[in-house]
C-alpha cells in the first residue's frame, strides 16, 4: 500500500493512495450521496467493496491542511470485447464538502486577481488526473496508451457534471433504474447457485451477452460466489449475481418520491419491500437470459430473492439496450417498479489517445451499468 503527496497550494494538499486511509474511510461511510432534488441516499457496505476493488483501486485525496475535504475514487479494469475493448477506469466516491464543490470551476468571466494562474494551475493539475490516468500509479496504465474513463453521473447534478465537463469528459449513453419486488417472495427448484467448475462456461456464457456492450467486464460477475442460475435439462437458461445491499435513503423525487418514502413504510405488506430508514435490497448484476425465455427472468429473481432474504432487487441499463427492453418489457417485475419514475442517469466518457473515429462505436453501442458499482 503507498500514499504520497501530489502537489500543493497554500494550505492544499493533493494525495494519492491505492487504499482507504482512516480519513477517507469515514468521511466515505458518513456522507450522504445524490444531488438536491434527485435521490438522495447513503451508502452502508462502503468498506468491503473498497477491499473488493482489492490493487486496482486509486484514491485522489483534498486536504486543507491536515483535514480532509474532498476525495475520488478510480477504479481500473479491463472491459469490452472486440472494438469495444479498453483498459478503463471508472470514476466513483467523488466526494466534497460543500464549501469546496464548486472551487473547481474557473470563472473566466470574472477580473482576473493577482495570484489567479497559480489557482487555476492548480485546478488543472486536478483535473488532469481524471483525464490523464498514467498519473494513477497504475502498473498496467501507460502514457501514450489507448484509456477510457468514466463515470456514471445523475442527470440533475449539476456540480457532477460541471467536474466532469471540465476534465474533457463527454456524454455518451443513458441509464434507468429497474426495481423488482414480491411481498412474498417464493424459492423454485430450478434456480440453484453456479457451481465452481461452471464459472469458466458461464463467463463465456456472459461475455457473448455482452460481447455488443461497452464497459462489460466479468471481474465481478461471481462475486462472492453468489451467482444464481435457472437451468432446464441440466442447460443454463438464466443467471444473475446477487449482491445483499443497505442505502439510507432520505429522498426520491416526484409525487411518486414522496409516497415511497412517506407512505410505503406505514402499510402492510408494502414496508417489506422498502423502508428508508434501512433500504434492503440485492442487487441483480451481469444480468443473463437466454433469447426468447425472458419472461422466466422473474422467476429467477424472486427465487434469489427468497434465497438471500430479501423482498426487493435494483438493476441499471441502458435505456436503450436489449436488456432494458426484456426487463421492461418483457418480465413482470412487480409493484416498486410500477411506481418508480427515477430520473436517467448519465454515462459520460474520456477517450484517451482514441481517434476521432474510434469512439463512434461508444456512442453507438449500449453501455454495460455494472451493478457492483452502485453498492
Amino acid at each position: 500500500m503507498f500514499e504520497k503527496e501530489l502537489f500543493t497550494y497554500k494550505d492544499l494538499i493533493i494525495k494519492l493512495s491505492d487504499f482507504a486511509n482512516e480519513d477517507v474511510s469515514y468521511l466515505l461511510n458518513n456522507s450522504v450521496l445524490g444531488s438536491e432534488g434527485g435521490m438522495r441516499y447513503s451508502l452502508r457496505n462502503v468498506n468491503e467493496r473498497i477491499r473488493a476493488y482489492g490493487d486496482r483501486i486509486r484514491f485522489v485525496s483534498l486536504y486543507k491542511k491536515d483535514n480532509l475535504v474532498g476525495t475520488i475514487g478510480a477504479c481500473f479494469r479491463q472491459a469490452g470485447e472486440d472494438v469495444l475493448k479498453a483498459y478503463c477506469s471508472y470514476i466513483r466516491y467523488l466526494y466534497f464538502q460543500s464549501s469546496y464543490q464548486s472551487d473547481l470551476k474557473v470563472r473566466r468571466e470574472k477580473k482576473v486577481q493577482p495570484g489567479a494562474g497559480k489557482v487555476d494551475s492548480f485546478k488543472q493539475q486536478i483535473l488532469d488526473l481524471f483525464s490523464k490516468p498514467y498519473l494513477l500509479d497504475l502498473e498496467d496504465v501507460k502514457e501514450h496508451d489507448r484509456h477510457l474513463m468514466y463515470a456514471f453521473v445523475e442527470s440533475m447534478n449539476e456540480r457532477s457534471k460541471n467536474l466532469v465537463h471540465q476534465a474533457g469528459y463527454e456524454y455518451v449513453r443513458s441509464f434507468l433504474t429497474i426495481a423488482f419486488s414480491r411481498f412474498s417472495p417464493v424459492k423454485y427448484q430450478e434456480v440453484q447457485l453456479l457451481g465452481e467448475d461452471e464459472k469458466p462456461k458461464m463467463a463465456e456464457l456472459l461475455r457473448n451477452y455482452y460481447r455488443n456492450y461497452s464497459l462489460f467486464t466479468t471481474d465481478y460477475a461471481f462475486y462472492n460466489n453468489k451467482y444464481y442460475v435457472l437451468k432446464e435439462n441440466g442447460e443454463i437458461i438464466a443467471g444473475v449475481c446477487a449482491i445483499p445491499t443497505v442505502y439510507t435513503v432520505y429522498n426520491i423525487p416526484g409525487v411518486w418520491g414522496w409516497v415511497i418514502v412517506n407512505v410505503l413504510p406505514h402499510l402492510p405488506y408494502y414496508r417489506r419491500i422498502f423502508n428508508p430508514g434501512e433500504f434492503r435490497f440485492v442487487v441483480f448484476d451481469a444480468i443473463y437470459c437466454r433469447n426468447g425465455e425472458e419472461h422466466k427472468l422473474a422467476r429467477l429473481f424472486e427465487s434469489v430473492c427468497a434465497a438471500e432474504g430479501f423482498n426487493t432487487g435494483l438493476t441499471w441499463a441502458d435505456d436503450r439496450s436489449e436488456l432494458y427492453e426484456k426487463l421492461s418489457k418483457g418480465t413482470n417485475m412487480g409493484a416498486l417498479n410500477r411506481m418508480l419514475n427515477a430520473k436517467p442517469g448519465l454515462v459520460y466518457m474520456r477517450f484517451i489517445n482514441f481517434e476521432e473515429k474510434e469512439k463512434d462505436i461508444f456512442y453507438e453501442s449500449p453501455a454495460y451499468i455494472s451493478g457492483f458499482d452502485f453498492t
